[in-house]
């Protein structure tokens, strides 16, 4: 173990070296391609930093591992910024900046306009009314002229031009600090995406208003439901008094949302999206010369302006615990919260280290004296940094039977061991070595470099900070560490919120306004999209597995290895598979639970915690149903300490009853929790749905079963797991028979394995009539599914399902979306799929949602009907939809340990290719037709089963009726338990 721990060192130490040898870690200045940029010195993401002359920040991170580029559209303004009078703005306009400009999203502009501006003023003389009835008249005048305004409108215009040219994840999220857009394109269509986007920001069109907004309230009514985003606010409010932080929510007040203002939203961005207020982060696929030019030419329109500084009177000390106390449906738990300097600080990056010494999920001392020791359900702890302060987040979930203020007692327990230095000598080098570690895979992605960049750009972090974190966290010592736990983290100086089980009766829902559908024209076309789209891109070949040639094979004694070779850097990455899950042993979940908290007869668990953080090495067991499989992680020089450490804890560990009470003790208080968890209930009730009263979900220990268990059978479950047959898939450094001869003398089988245990079987039922399965939880939503078991896997389908359902209900563009949330602002969240098996034998089934206010149910499940029975037609739609298959697989690039992953996928099917090759050439041959008739055999005139989870207090026994036989299980019913 020494040597090891001395390799670890020696490694770190010249990974510092290295970055002495290129100098000290600095910006610099250079010129290519005719700009002047910034870059660190040492930067892995060889990332450069633009300021165009209008002030237009431009950050380009290259990687060519596929031909995508992860972008962002940055605006240093979010709730932080919105006006006291009008909170949510910054919201709402992000939602806003999806419906287009004068050129695009209308079918004709100067007709709109008059209707539009009527719209302006009736919101303003809404706003300024306070009598309830002439409210009504006027709104019902809002709701009549923005239906006829939306005739001329096109509804989601932006997200077809963004599917046409084959983005993916298309979104935009508003926070304190930023409003983001986010979108990842093939590096083909950059072009297309750089004309919209300049034109998207150069003049917003607040178009199809009322609907949206009743999108945002829906929004505000699901974070009403949230425990957790009430915990948030309340523990923010606490903090900062003071600072926008703790006086705005992002999505903004019952209060002010029912009374917008369309020219506030107009002001506000005409003050913030200016170009020396935004930042462009770009990280993929590029020639960054090329690139900055085609920036500079599509946003040198922007002119800058100067920014409203955001000032605020400083925090006052706090000088005793803030309490707080929080109701609601999900089960009790507790949040401490200490305040911090801002994000660009040293001390918030001291702060992040102090985070990863309490917990970082291994060797923190949350992690051994609170989680492994079992004494709470669950604890963390973590750093949230913003531009003015930053955050020092405890959270703690208990046992049965545990008060919050034990909870409270244990985790400032820890922290005045920290505040006294008790804690591991080497513990500060195991989280440097770690984050080593973590900073070479988070590279490996050009989304997380995208990420990152972004999010250093908005709290005004520097650069250079991050990329000398390891250099700079290598010099910290323990006695430092002390100090800066006792200058913040004092006995009084924080906020303590108890979230406890029951009825919250504060909560406010923002009532349903009258809204009468409108039009979404989806077969209307502006003269801009139809330019886009005409604009030529490079053809980019897609590149499909081959399977005998990407993956090398070898064997490791009788077990078959099958392994990718990583060519960039020194991470591995090891599993081993299983071929059987909790349907051949209900045990076996329990016993890879129990494992974390087994020692052998020389070491403890806690020994084993430390040793494997030590390695910046980790291992982790996950059973399915089917399949379990033991995952490991780390760096390649530590790869044999790693497989060594793990087969020495199985085959060595040793029963412990105290162990196995607190883990009883554990399961049984969040099967408690479970029930109280209204997308764990939304889960029972899918499963109950596919499969009847007895099905996977509730397929597990009764509560006499789990009494009786005995540490022996699961120690035993442990000591037999490398007896069953297995594969070993390998992602390093190493070949295949490189790594196979390696695990050879370190992962020992048997001669003959041992058979899987047998397998209960479940069979997707099939109903011949409605049924409404329902669960009754306390909250102002609805949830309510659509399920339905359809026909067996059959492969030649495979295209058909994905053109139907990335036309029918899978994104914001789909027909689903348009229809329930754009056209009638039924939902925040909706969509459809057809859901193919994960092995041949399996079913396929269909599965529909709508989130929706409880008092929405009946004109959701209609309206959800209506499109089940009678698909719209539009042919420019589904043109979008292939356009937007075939550009996905033409840049999709599987690489890295998917490729395996992958290859076991089409085994499950029957398949030896890569399915992608069939969709790619059976694309174009596939017309509305298809998807009609695709639609009409399988979804049109169908019973379903109706999965809704909602108040008995908003929602009726009578309306649930008339929509199928209503059945009602008990949780334990639903739970097993």
């Amino acid at each position: 173990m020494k040597q090891k721990l001395f390799l670890i060192g020696f490694v770190l130490a010249a990974f510092v070296s290295n970055l002495k040898a290129q100098g000290v870690i600095a910006w610099k200045h250079a010129t290519s391609g005719g700009y002047s940029y910034k870059y660190v010195t040492g930067d892995p993401t060889h990332s450069r930093f633009y300021t165009l002359k209008n002030g237009l920040t431009v950050i380009l991170s290259t990687t060519n591992k596929q031909p995508r580029i992860q972008t962002y559209i940055a605006v240093k303004a979010g709730s932080k910024t919105d006006p006291d009078n009008h909170t949510g703005l910054a919201h709402y306009l992000e939602h806003l900046m999806f419906k287009g400009t004068d050129k695009f999203g209308t079918t004709n502009w100067v007709k709109e306009k008059p209707y539009l501006d009527k719209i302006d003023a009736l919101y303003e003389q809404y706003n300024s009314t306070t009598d309830d009835a002439k409210r009504k008249e006027i709104y019902k005048e809002i709701d009549q002229t923005s239906g006829e305004a939306a005739k001329i409108s096109i509804a989601n215009e932006y997200d077809k031009m963004m599917a046409a040219m084959g983005g993916q994840n298309s979104n935009a999220s508003t926070s304190f600090e930023r409003t983001a857009y986010t979108e990842d394109i093939p590096s083909s269509s950059i072009d297309k995406f750089l004309t919209l986007q300049a034109e998207r920001f150069r003049n917003p069109i607040l178009r199809i208003f009322h609907t949206e907004l009743e999108a945002v309230y829906e929004e505000k009514n699901r974070t009403l439901d949230d425990d957790g985003s009430k915990v948030n606010e309340a523990m923010f409010a606490s903090l900062f008094p003071n600072n926008n932080y703790g006086r705005h929510t992002t999505i903004g007040t019952v209060a002010d949302l029912k009374n917008p203002s369309l020219n506030a939203i107009r002001n506000y961005y005409y003050t913030y999206y200016v170009p020396n207020n935004i930042g462009i982060i770009l990280s993929g696929d590029f020639n960054p010369d090329v690139m900055i030019k085609k920036v500079d030419s599509h946003f040198s329109y922007m002119k800058a302006k100067p920014i409203p500084p955001y000032t605020f009177v400083p925090e006052q000390p706090i000088t005793s615990p803030v309490k707080r106390d929080i109701y609601g449906p999900n089960p009790e738990n507790l949040t401490i919260a200490f305040r911090f300097p801002g994000a660009a600080t040293r001390d918030a990056r001291l702060l992040g280290l102090m985070g990863s010494m309490l917990t970082n999920g291994k060797a923190g001392l949350f992690d051994l004296d609170l989680v492994k020791k079992q004494k709470l359900l669950g604890a963390s702890a973590g750093s949230y940094s913003l531009k003015d302060y930053s955050v020092l987040l405890l959270r703690g979930n208990p046992i049965k039977g545990q008060s919050l203020d034990e909870v409270k007692d244990l985790m400032l327990t820890e922290i005045g061991k920290l505040r006294r230095g008790e804690f591991s000598d080497d513990l500060i080098r195991s989280i440097v070595n770690n984050q080593k570690k973590e900073i070479i895979e988070d590279n490996e992605s050009y989304i997380n470099r995208a990420d990152n960049l972004m999010n250093d750009f908005v709290a005004g972090v520097d650069w250079r900070a991050e990329v000398a974190s390891v250099s700079e966290l290598s010099k910290i010592t323990k006695a430092q560490i002390v100090e800066f736990a006792n200058k913040y983290l004092n006995d009084n100086d924080y906020v303590i919120i108890y979230k406890h089980q029951g009825e919250d009766k504060s909560i406010q829902k923002v009532e349903k306004p009258p809204i009468t559908p409108v039009e979404v024209n989806a077969a209307s076309q502006s003269e801009f999209l139809k330019q886009v789209n005409a604009m030529p891109s490079n053809a980019v070949k897609p590149v499909f597995l081959d399977y005998q040639k990407d993956i090398q094979r070898a064997k490791s004694g009788n077990v078959a290895l099958l392994a990718v070779q990583n060519k960039d850097n020194s991470i591995f990455r090891l599993y081993y598979r299983y071929d059987m899950g909790s349907w051949n042993n209900k045990l076996l979940p329990i016993a890879a639970q129990y494992i974390q908290f087994l020692g052998t007869r020389t070491k403890t668990a806690e020994d084993f915690s430390k040793a494997f953080y030590k390695l910046a090495s980790s291992f982790s067991i996950s059973t399915g149903t089917e399949i379990s499989t033991v995952s490991f992680s780390g760096l390649q020089e530590n790869f044999g300490a790693t497989v060594k450490l793990y087969e020495d804890l199985l085959a060595n560990c040793q029963p412990d009853e105290k162990a196995l009470a607190g883990l009883k003790a554990r399961i049984k208080k969040s099967r408690e929790n479970a029930k109280l968890n209204k997308t764990t209930i939304a889960q029972s009730l899918v499963s109950y749905a596919q499969y009847g009263a007895s099905n996977p979900f509730n397929y597990t220990l009764s509560e006499e079963e789990l009494d009786n268990l005995k540490a022996e059978d699961l120690v035993n479950i442990l000591h037999e797991l490398n007896n069953y047959k297995h594969t070993i898939l390998y992602y390093g450094p190493q070949t295949a028979t490189a790594a196979a001869l390696t695990l050879a003398t370190l992962h020992k089988t048997p001669a003959v394995f041992t058979a899987y245990p047998a397998k209960k079987q479940f069979v997707k039922v099939s109903v011949d009539k409605n049924r409404v399965l329902f669960a009754n939880y306390d909250m102002v939503q609805a949830e309510i599914y659509w399920v339905r078991t359809e026909g067996k896997y059959n492969p030649e389908q495979t295209p058909k399902v994905e053109l139907f359902n990335n036309y029918f209900g899978g994104g914001m563009s789909t027909v689903v979306f348009q229809q329930i949330r754009e056209s009638k602002a039924l939902a925040y969240s909706t969509y459809a799929y057809y859901v193919s098996p994960a092995k041949k034998e399996d079913q396929n089934y269909f599965l529909g949602y709508i989130g929706t206010q409880a008092d929405k149910l009946n004109e959701s499940i209609k309206s959800m009907n209506e499109l089940l029975t009678d698909m719209p037609e539009s042919e420019k739609s589904l043109a979008d939809a292939k356009d937007n298959i075939r550009k996905s697989i033409e840049t999709e690039r599987i690489t890295q340990d998917d490729i395996l992953f992958n290859y076991l996928a089409a085994q499950r099917l029957g398949l030896n290719y890569d399915a992608r090759k069939t969709t790619f050439s059976t694309l174009g041959s596939l017309d509305f037709a298809t998807i009609k008739n695709f639609h009409d055999t399988e979804l049109k005139g169908k019973p379903y089963t109706y999965c809704v989870v909602a108040s008995d207090k908003r929602v009726s026994d009578a309306d649930l009726k008339k929509y199928g036989e209503l059945i009602k299980p008990d949780l334990k019913q639903l739970f097993g338990y």
